[in-house]
């Protein structure tokens, strides 16, 4: 019996390469001679580094300025001339403690030195992963890192952090474009939110960072004046393009002044992970994360799996935290069975805690059952 095992992370519990190696476990508690390949997988958000890093990746490490100006240690991998730049590992959320004040201030400067970095370090391609972050600044800080410079009416350099960001005028890009040079940038993201109107990254993100609708119509504003500001500059309007939204609008500012495209998350990361190769002739594929909802199926790495998997006729099972689809909507995206830890366990508290020996224990049971059947 061939068994691939591709989940993404168990966010706050388990990265996916320690939920491969728990269903793994399970599937081999069931089936001892099972042929079990773990592909951990994700979809551009947080984590991906680390299954990059489990396809043979290299830990880059570089200092940069966090969210708000403090100094944190971040990374990022390289992989085949490809540097993968996780924005969150510099400006993420789990950095600072959302308020007001911190939603119109954090920035992401130090995306713009992880890139720097990676540039310096010979990456001839940049992938760019947006999500988790504490900014809604349009990426204004990234490019500033890069040597872009923002002016306000009166030519004074324009502060960093989204609040900052409604007096800028005038943008030179020049020097960012001289430092790229010839590098390829990629943003990989499933969001679809573009950077401005009622589904933007300030209405949508601002909240979940803090903002409150004063603050969220600031920023708003300010995104309109950067976006202003770029057209101004030469940049093709961007602001209506699905994605730019993503990481409060860091991915427009690649779009603009790194001469970025946006591509699917998962796309871009599971042509690494093996996982395709693995399925050729296996018999069954089991699929997880934390936890599996209606965002799984709009281009979440599960859905992913199962629609590649489907193409070739495997049955596809899921393990999550917690399970908030219908057998029927599991059907529709090719999900066969499903198991949630939150099910098993006697609080959410105690399923986050113990999600290694009850991922491996419920996937057991799902493949008794499949088996069974």
């Amino acid at each position: 019996m061939r068994v691939v095992v591709a989940p993404d992370k168990f966010k706050g519990s388990l990265t996916a390469v320690e939920a491969a190696r728990a269903i793994g476990e399970g599937v081999r508690d069931v089936v001892a001679d099972a042929e079990v390949r773990e592909c951990p997988v994700a979809d551009g958000g947080e984590g991906t580094l680390d299954v990059l890093l489990a396809a043979g990746g290299t830990r880059v490490a570089a200092r940069v300025r966090g969210p708000l100006d403090a100094s944190i240690d971040a990374w990022y991998v390289l992989l085949d001339g490809t540097a993968y730049v996780e924005s969150a590992r510099a400006c993420g959320i789990e950095h600072v403690e959302p308020a007001p004040d911190v939603a119109l201030a954090a920035h992401t400067y130090g995306v713009g030195e992880l890139v720097a970095h990676a540039l310096d370090n010979g990456a001839s391609r940049i992938v760019l992963t947006v999500g988790g972050t504490a900014s809604t600044d349009g990426g204004a800080g990234m490019l500033l890192a890069l040597g872009a410079v923002l002016l306000d009416d009166d030519g004074n350099q324009v502060g960093l952090g989204g609040g900052a960001l409604g007096a800028v005028r005038t943008v030179d890009l020049a020097p960012v474009r001289q430092k790229l040079d010839a590098a390829e940038v990629r943003v990989a993201t499933d969001v679809t939110n573009p950077l401005l109107g009622p589904e933007g990254a300030a209405p949508v993100f601002g909240p979940q960072k803090g903002a409150g609708p004063d603050d969220v119509e600031a920023l708003g504003r300010s995104l309109t004046a950067w976006s202003d500001a770029l057209v101004r500059s030469g940049c093709a309007p961007f602001a209506d393009i699905p994605g730019g939204g993503a990481g409060g609008g860091v991915a427009a500012g690649a779009l603009a002044g790194l001469g970025a495209r946006i591509e699917s998350g998962f796309d871009l990361v599971v042509d690494l992970t093996g996982v395709l190769a693995a399925m050729n002739g296996a018999d069954l594929v089991i699929t997880g994360e934390g936890s599996l909802d209606r965002q799984s199926l709009a281009g979440k790495a599960p859905a992913g799996i199962a629609a590649r998997a489907g193409a070739l006729g495997i049955p596809v099972l899921a393990v999550a935290g917690r399970v908030q689809l219908e057998p029927s909507d599991l059907a529709a995206a090719g999900i066969a069975g499903s198991r949630a830890l939150i099910d098993h366990a006697p609080s959410l508290e105690y399923a986050t805690r113990n999600a290694y020996p009850l991922l491996r224990e419920q996937t057991a049971e799902l493949v008794r059952c499949w088996l069974s059947h």
